[in-house]
This record gives C-alpha cells, structure tokens and sequence, in this order.
C-alpha cells in the first residue's frame, strides 16, 4: 500500500478539529450531567459510512486501539487516585469487581437465554461484556455527584478493577476455551490472571518508584512521560506472561500516583490530558464502527429488554450479594445499584468476539452499542437526584468552609486555600486561636483583594481566603481542625486540642 503525503494532511486536519470540537463538549456534556462518552461516540457515527462516509471495518484494529485506550485510561486512574480516600472502600471496590461481576454475568445470561431467546454463547457473552461498569464514565459523573468517601471510593475502585476478569473470560468465551476448560477450570484462569496480574502491579509500581526518586533525567518534561510508560510497561509485562494486563497496569499506576516522586503535580496533569486524548480517540473509532443501517426496532426492542434485565434485576442483585459484610444503609445500596455506569468498555469487549469471528458478533456488538447508549441516558443524568432522594449525597463543609489543596512537591507540604463564607464561625476568631498542628501555619490573608501577613492576632472575618501550609502528613489532621473551628468556633479549642 503505497503512503500519500495528502493522505496525512487530510488526517491531521480532521483529526485535530475533531479533538477540538470533542474538548469542547466536555463542557457541555458536565453541564448536562452526561458521560462525555455520548457526544463522542455521536460524532463517530457522524464521521461514519452513515455521515461523512469515513469507512472503518476493522474489527481486529479496534479491539487493539481498544484495549490500548483502556490501558492509558486505566494508568491515569490509578495514578491519580488517592490511597487514603481508595484505601476504606477497597474491600467493598474489590467485592463488586469480582463476585459481583460474576453475579451479574450469570443474572443477564440467565435471562436472556432464557427470556430473549439468545443462545447461550451470546447470551454468556452479553452478560459478561456488560457487567463491568466504565472508568471514564464513573468518574466524569463522580465529579458532579457530591458522595462520601466510602460510595465514591467504592465505585471508582470498582471501575478500575472490574475490566480485569471480564477480560478474561469474554476472551475465553469467544476462542472456545471455557468449553475446553469447563466453569471451574474458567474460574481458575481468571483468578491466576488477576492475582499475577496484581503482582505484576506491583512489582513494577514499586520498583518504578525506587528508579524515578533516584533518577536525574535532564527535563522535568521527561518525569511524566517515564511515569506513564512504567504503568503501561506493566500492562505489557503482564500480557506477555499471559497474566491480567489491566489489573497490572492499574495497580501499578496506584502505586506509582502515591509514592514520593518527582514533579507529581506534572505527572497527574499529563496522565490525565493523554487520558482524555485516549477517550476522545476511543469513542470516536467505537462510533465509526457502528453501522446505523443495521440498528432495527428488533435490535432496539431487545436492547430495552437486556438492559431493563441489567439494570432493575442483575445490579441489584450483584450489589446486594457483594456488599453483605459491609456496613452500608439500604439507600446507599440503592445508591451503588443506580450508579453502575456502562460506557466504551463493553462496547470495547464486543470487539474480541468481533474479531475472533463468533456467530452472531455483530448482533451483540450492535446490542450493545444501543444498550449504552440508552441506560446511559437514563441514569447518568438522573445520579444527583438519586443521591438527594436517597440522601446519600455528602453534606456540604459544616458553615461554609471550602478548602481546596495544592501540593508542593520539593518540600512534601500542601498549600491549602481556605474560603470562609457568610456561614462559618471563623468569622471573630483570631489565628492563633486556630490551634493547628505543630508545623502548619497560616502563611497568608487575602481580604477585600489586598493581601496581609497575619500575626497571631490577625481577627479572621467572612470572605477572608487564607493561604495555610501544611506539611503533607498532617494536611488532613489540619482540614479536620479548621473545620472544627468552623462549625465550633472559639468553643472548639475545647473541643480539639492539638496532640
């Protein structure tokens, strides 16, 4: 195939206008409380044989994106979650991820075999490329979705664990394997990938870490990409011992995102911009690969159907079974039960049975395809008003108090901006009264636009922004203190005396 310089013009042009116009519509979509997903899987379909008439066929191609847009998609998860916040909802994240995913494949399986008529190998197969929720779409919800650490931690630990097992058996599934190997032995494959695939994780996590603190690369530039491509050489490393991949590469990242390295505010940043380049890229080829000719009333109808099976019956259920030693209300498990957010990664899986030539691929590719499509619009809007009715939306800072963070990586401190509102009874209490840790101090003052170095003195008032540094160890015992302070006042010296 000879290479036209034209060819890589024309790519380039497209190519960059639509990354913009798909930046764009982030804002849109996180204004409408939408998985970003939609718009971009939309102007995929635009961009196909049924719009601008770009032709793409290729199965075999777009698992390999897939898979490779899931595993940065994954890396940028894992590097920037916190393992204080990950770390009390990990047992919780890990039951979902695995014998809740199991109780869902066999719920959605059992119906629609037996409800829809589908055969059992697509029927398995439905159950399985479904039942994991999605990353992107988690946490582009999440970020509008006010929730306590336990639900939030709960849902992102599961989207980052759950593509690991049901990679491996819709890959099972449609190369025959399961048959040769039978339920257990099934089982047993996917329980060595997934603890060798962790092992993986975390071999080259740490050992990732132990190499960058002592490294002395000649750009700051250079830390980020090393970063990056020590949690995607993990995701090789495992596919290549026939190991999970996509556990490898999340742990790894986990560990790398919360170790001591270098330019760590670089690296997030530059994770999370590869991250969303992946997702753009990934649910445009997914929408280019969807022919709409092919979507009928049938297919639709069916989609409705598996989906109300998935939703109202096999989540429920999968929640119910997973959470039982945990200490969750019955409206937070409603909660995590509406909250299941499918999104390119059961659109991805389809592409592994697509390209090993099942019978009967393209049917569930295109099913779904419109099952995302469908119950994404159903509950992704509709998630801060389940949060309200069920009250499990976490309550606001006690008076008024908003604290945002800002790390300061040479000296391993945090640079807090604290806002104090109309509401808080900050207002008339002196900073030396504020009584934080040893070792954090109120560096800063901003009143009325002017700037003031605070003595221990200096009265705070309402709309004072305060500038506090905080060595990182004690950050969240010093957020805890103000807060106190903000909902006590002057009483709450009584309340929390420093240790």
């Amino acid at each position: 195939m000879s290479f036209d310089v034209h060819d890589l013009d024309t790519f380039v042009l497209v190519g960059s206008a639509v990354t913009l116009l798909a930046i764009l519509a982030v804002r849109v979509s996180s204004r409408a409380g939408l998985p970003s997903l939609l718009i971009y899987l939309l102007m995929g379909v635009v961009l196909g044989e049924a719009g601008l008439g770009i032709p793409f066929e290729d199965a075999q191609l777009a698992h390999a994106l897939g898979f490779a847009a899931l595993a940065i998609i994954l890396a940028e998860g894992g590097l920037t979650t916190a393992w204080d916040e990950f770390r009390p909802s990990m047992g919780l994240g890990v039951s979902l991820a695995t014998v809740g995913v199991a109780v869902s494949i066999a719920v959605v399986a059992l119906g629609a075999h037996y409800l829809l008529g589908l055969p059992w190998e697509l029927a398995v197969l439905l159950g399985a490329v479904t039942s994991p929720t999605d990353a992107a779409a988690v946490f582009s919800v999440l970020r509008v979705v006010p929730l306590p650490r336990r639900l939030s931690g709960a849902l992102e630990a599961e989207s980052g664990l759950n593509d690991a097992p049901t990679v491996v058996l819709v890959t099972l599934v449609s190369t025959g394997a399961f048959h040769d190997h039978g339920p257990f032995g099934a089982a047993g494959i996917v329980a060595w990938e997934l603890f060798a695939g962790t092992l993986s994780g975390l071999a080259l996590g740490f050992g990732g870490a132990w190499v960058m603190r002592r490294a002395a690369l000649p750009s700051s530039g250079l830390y980020p990409i090393a970063v990056l491509c020590l949690a995607l050489l993990a995701y090789g490393a495992a596919t290549a011992a026939h190991a999970s991949g996509f556990a490898a590469v999340y742990v790894a990242g986990l560990v790398l995102g919360n170790s001591e390295l270098p330019h760590r505010v670089a690296t997030r940043s530059f994770a999370e911009g590869v991250a969303w380049l992946a997702q753009i890229g990934l649910f445009v080829m997914l929408g280019l690969l969807l022919s709409p000719s092919r979507i009928t009333l049938g297919t639709v109808g069916l989609a409705v159907a598996a989906g109300l099976i998935l939703t109202f019956v096999a989540r429920p259920v999968s929640v119910l079974v997973s959470s039982l030693s945990a200490r969750l209300t019955w409206n937070e498990r409603a909660f995590l039960s509406w909250a299941g957010l499918r999104g390119a990664v059961p659109i991805v899986l389809t592409t592994i049975p697509l390209a090993e030539g099942v019978d009967g691929s393209g049917r569930l590719f295109d099913l779904v395809f419109v099952m995302v499509v469908l119950y994404t619009l159903l509950t992704g809007p509709t998630l801060p008003a389940a949060a309200r009715v069920l009250r499990v939306a976490r309550r606001s800072e006690p008076r008024g108090l908003d604290v945002e963070a800002a790390p300061l990586d040479r000296v391993a401190a945090d640079l807090l901006q604290v806002s104090i509102s109309s509401r808080s009874r900050l207002h008339g209490v002196e900073v030396g009264e504020l009584r934080l840790p040893v070792g954090a101090s109120v560096a800063m003052v901003i009143r009325d636009g002017e700037t003031l170095v605070p003595e221990r003195r200096t009265v705070l008032r309402h709309g004072d922004d305060l500038l506090i540094v905080t060595p990182r160890k004690l950050r969240e015992e010093t957020e805890q203190r103000l807060r106190r302070v903000s909902e006590g006042g002057r009483l709450a010296q009584w309340l929390d005396r420093p240790r």
